[in-house]
């Protein structure tokens, strides 16, 4: 027995001491990895990162006083001429209401909801960050917010949203001095006057008046829950496009509010049960030239700061992602437009826009009837593209009429079929690459699995060039099934456009079905590429932009996307010119100068195009019904070609004349300098001539041999893909989805007219 207990002891000894040695491992394993992390930090650069991000911080607040919150700094957009196209004014000072005018529940509502311990942390609160950091790893996603009142505040005034470790620990050192400095009843009240409540509007007195036509003291509990629901996430919880969502946000914020005892369950009830309907003050907005120029600045912020466009997807999934991201990030620098003090540059000429949009109305005046919101349904819409610059020099989106409410912007956001006006980009000019010519010998007949013309007329053998100029279907239609669609679409990809469908790439395509279409500035964007010798750049308005002193923030990328040879390119203009001589184009040619166009008209004459351009400019224009049905019961007239014709020949006046270049032909001097003196087209302002002479204007160096030879019919390899343009206005700074249809009554075609593609054989998308 006393054996025993010795061996019993001898054991628990050992247990004891291989205890301690495991608990001294552990002990100087920690001991150092904390050396190392430590010696990372400092002699890694952290530390002195870290350290340069507090002083910052500290001067930032040092230098801060009760007006910094106060103001919000006007944006003004300019034209090619220096005259002021829109003023973008936030509303912070108009509607800043200091902490006793702001009510109770007003106040109640956001620290139940955002930061429960607003009255007693010092700016940040470690228990929230260490419990979201524990619910990512758990979830696999952010699930719960860690930014106290403060520090949501600091990111507002000082920061950007950019996701880095630095501007989290910039945000934590900002809100650690701002406490120091003010009061918490002082940083609630910047809070409350601060915060972002979509559509342009920041404040909770602005809100209450922008959503509800109301001072703050009027709203409801309900009401303020509401509105309180939208900062979270302004796009998300957007009232005017995501109702459901707010009004479940707002229900969480009373139960937050029921659980905190701020209310009552009767309060609490009676909150719930309310309906809430909203009293949005509607605005004339179908100012064009401004929600064009909003929508390019936004992209180019968006743009610089590392956003990648997209247009080619995955799936519908993929698609949905994209767009998800897109919109957020979007409303977040369209937010900034309005307090920013940016100074917006364009190319666009308010007077060239004023002629194009008087076109417009005069031409489509033959018809006015109206919608039930008061809207013309006859419409129209065109842009044009300056060739040298490859600037947007006009884009009008619709008919002038004071119509208040969301306007959209046709020219940009309306996705319609395009009819034959796709050939050139589609068909024939890949198929000048892979050895067609313009007297390439074809057959014009009809086939049991291929289109009928317009006309119903088949002559048999034809060229290329005569196919073109009268628009065979049938031609086209063997082409593009020689050359395949997936080669086809290619094209239009690194083009940039933005409603292609996975669906569309079927034989349909070759004769304009498609499941959304085109917008009007993809077209006008891509004739003006072949114009270009086939290189295409960004059909952007905004040349730079600057901050209220004139330091330059960003400037517009004119780097070229090669689309299409050269030769080819100037084989299909050579082409499309005869096109305005013998062909569908024929006697609306402009005096002195030489054009190229192609007509485009869809099923049921549902909407009818042209795309024309002379060297100086491209325009593209379309017109047709908001809810599709046949033009021609109104007039037998071309409208587009009418419209175009009209609007370019005094576009050109006193320009000297320019042919088009032979295929086989070098830019020389004679060219460089007709560029050199056209860059007055890209001209901002008296301050802006750097941003318009970029280097990437011209097409093809002096120095450089076009060679005459093509090759065999084979696919060719899609390049890096362009950025997208796209999409909806949700306001009068024409916020877009990508790609979505805009909101009108009547049929679910809506603005996207043509009928699916598919595989059907019998469209007939051209009459012309």
């Amino acid at each position: 027995m006393a054996i025993e207990k010795q061996e019993t002891k001898k054991k628990k000894k050992k247990r004891r001491h291989k205890g301690l040695r495991v608990f001294l491992f552990v002990q100087l394993f920690l001991m150092g990895f904390v050396l190392v992390v430590l010696g990372w930090y400092y002699f890694g650069g952290y530390a002195k990162k870290v350290s340069d991000l507090r002083n910052q911080a500290i001067e930032l607040v040092e230098s801060s006083t009760k007006e910094t919150f106060r103001k919000a700094q006007t944006s003004i957009a300019y034209d090619a001429n220096g005259n002021v196209i829109a003023t973008l004014k936030g509303e912070k000072d108009v509607y800043y209401l200091p902490i006793e005018e702001i009510p109770e529940y007003v106040k109640q509502a956001v620290i139940s909801i955002e930061d429960k311990k607003f009255y007693s942390h010092h700016g940040f609160d470690l228990a929230a960050i260490v419990r979201a950091v524990l619910a990512m790893m758990r979830n696999g996603h952010v699930t719960e917010g860690a930014s106290t009142i403060t520090q949501q505040l600091a990111r507002n005034i000082y920061l950007t949203t950019e996701k880095t470790w630095e501007r989290k620990v910039e945000e934590i050192y900002i809100a650690v001095e701002l406490e120091k400095k003010y009061t918490k009843d002082e940083i609630l009240e910047f809070y409350l006057n601060n915060i972002y409540f979509a559509n342009g509007t920041y404040g909770i007195e602005a809100a209450s008046r922008e959503y509800f036509s109301k001072g703050s003291g009027k709203l409801t509990l309900s009401e303020i829950a509401y509105l309180v629901a939208i900062p979270n996430r302004p796009s998300y919880y957007d009232p005017l496009v995501h109702p459901e969502n707010t009004i479940a946000r707002r229900d969480r914020i009373l139960k937050n509010m029921l659980s905190d005892g701020v209310i009552s369950e009767r309060t609490f009830g009676e909150a719930m049960a309310q309906q809430i309907v909203l009293n949005v003050t509607p605005e004339v907005n179908n100012n064009y030239a401004k929600s064009f120029t909003l929508y390019c600045a936004v992209r180019e912020i968006m743009r610089s700061e590392g956003f990648e466009f997209r247009n080619d997807f995955l799936s519908a999934d993929d698609r949905k992602e994209y767009e998800s991201a897109y919109n957020e990030k979007y409303r977040e620098c369209n937010a900034r437009l309005y307090t920013g003090g940016y100074r917006i540059y364009t190319s666009l000429d308010l007077n060239v826009q004023k002629s194009l949009q008087d076109n417009i109305d005069n031409l489509l005046s033959v018809d006015q009837e109206k919608g039930e919101d008061g809207s013309f349904q006859f419409q129209g819409a065109a842009a044009c593209i300056d060739n040298i610059s490859g600037f947007v020099k006009a884009i009008v989106g619709g008919r002038s009429q004071d119509v208040k409410g969301m306007t959209i912007n046709r020219a940009y956001q309306s996705y319609r079929q395009p009819g034959s006006c796709i050939k050139p980009l589609l068909v024939y000019t890949p198929a000048l690459e892979r050895g067609y010519t313009a007297d390439t010998l074809l057959i014009d007949e009809k086939t049991d699995d291929g289109p009928k013309n317009s006309d119903d007329i088949y002559q048999g053998e034809i060229t290329l060039r005569r196919a073109v100029e009268v628009s065979k279907n049938t031609v086209a239609w063997n082409i593009f099934k020689e050359l395949t669609p997936e080669v086809g679409f290619s094209y239009l990809s690194k083009l940039g456009f933005y409603g292609l469908d996975p669906s569309d790439r079927v034989m349909a395509a070759s004769i304009g079905g498609f499941t959304h279409g085109v917008n009007v500035l993809e077209m006008a964007k891509g004739y003006s590429c072949l114009e270009h010798d086939g290189s295409a750049r960004e059909a952007t308005c905004v040349i730079r932009i600057t901050d209220a002193e004139g330091k330059e923030l960003y400037v517009s990328d004119r780097s070229e996307t090669k689309i299409y040879e050269v030769t080819a390119a100037r084989k299909m203009t050579d082409i499309l010119e005869g096109a305005m001589i013998d062909g569908t184009g024929g006697g609306f040619e402009i005096p002195g100068q030489v054009a190229a166009g192609k007509t485009g008209t869809t099923t049921d004459n549902r909407d009818k195009w042209f795309v024309g351009y002379t060297r100086y400019y491209t325009t593209a224009v379309w017109v047709g019904f908001d809810i599709p049905k046949n033009i021609e019961e109104i007039s037998g007239a071309f409208f587009p070609l009418h419209i175009w014709h009209d609007f370019m020949v005094p576009l050109h006046e006193g320009k000297r004349y320019l042919p088009f270049l032979d295929p086989l032909e070098v830019r020389g001097p004679e060219t460089q300098e007709f560029e050199n003196l056209s860059s007055d087209s890209a001209s901002s302002s008296s301050d802006s001539s750097e941003a318009s002479s970029s280097p990437e204007s011209s097409s093809v160096p002096g120095t450089m041999i076009i060679s005459d030879e093509t090759s065999e019919m084979q696919p060719s390899e899609p390049e890096a893909q362009p950025d997208v343009p796209g999409a909806e206005d949700l306001e009068e700074t024409s916020e877009p989805p990508p790609v979505e249809e805009p909101q009108q009554t009547g049929d679910d075609e809506n603005m996207t007219s043509g009928g699916p593609p598919g595989q059907d054989t019998n469209l007939d998308n051209e009459n012309l």
